[in-house]
């Protein structure tokens, strides 16, 4: 069965997408693009984390709608010239993380020509479940 995914980029060529831009200062960096899943770490440091050393739910947002986005442009037809563009995102935070790297996944519940529905997981370093977000996306015609 063939992926969501209408172009494959190599990882290195979305990680230049970054660069300069808000997912690039908080050091997220794409790891994997899988045949079903688009994956990034994000370092928890000075620049994610809320004053009161935990990270910030905010920055765990911004991880889920960089992945939720990058893999919603990465599904569409690059000859339409459509893109992909956040309409609403929820998160759950569900475990507090002070240090490390955590990881996040997203992964398409629904690909339709309008809209589409991202799940984005996001872990810590011992694979514990952190933030679960629900991001839809409108695809928009050129």
């Amino acid at each position: 069965m063939a992926g969501p995914f209408r172009h494959r980029p190599a990882v290195a060529e979305l990680n230049r997408m970054l660069v300069g831009t808000a997912p690039g200062h908080l050091g997220i960096e794409i790891t994997e693009l899988g045949e079903d899943f688009l994956r990034a770490t994000m370092p928890v440091d000075e620049r994610t984390r809320q004053p009161f050393g935990l990270l910030h739910g905010g920055s765990s947002v911004l991880l889920a709608e960089t992945l939720a986005s990058l893999a919603g442009y990465l599904c569409l037809d690059p000859a339409l010239k459509q893109q992909s563009a956040g309409i609403e995102i929820n998160a759950n935070h569900l475990r507090a993380v002070t240090e490390g790297v955590v990881t996040g996944t997203a992964r398409p519940v629904h690909l339709g020509r309008a809209t589409q529905v991202w799940e984005i997981r996001i872990e810590d370093a011992q694979g514990r479940l952190t933030c679960i977000s629900r991001m839809t996306a409108a695809v928009i015609g050129a």
